[in-house]
């Protein structure tokens, strides 16, 4: 890939992977002296607090669980 940044193939494939399947969170992209040096990942997964808090056991009775 010619740019005048210098992406070459190997970083942009490093990067789509970093951000392809990401929901929730952030990609840090680190750069030294105009160089891409390092990919940071950063996920976050968001649940429901009412799913979370309660479970149904086999006996069809609701708890909460701590």
């Amino acid at each position: 890939m010619s740019s005048t940044h210098g992406l070459d193939e190997l970083w942009v494939g490093r990067i789509l992977e970093s951000v392809s399947d990401l929901s929730y969170g952030t990609v840090l992209i680190t750069v030294h002296d105009g160089r891409i040096v390092q990919i940071e990942r950063s996920e976050r997964r968001r649940f429901d607090m009412q799913e979370n808090e309660l479970t149904k056991p086999a006996g069809g009775k609701t708890q909460r669980v701590k």
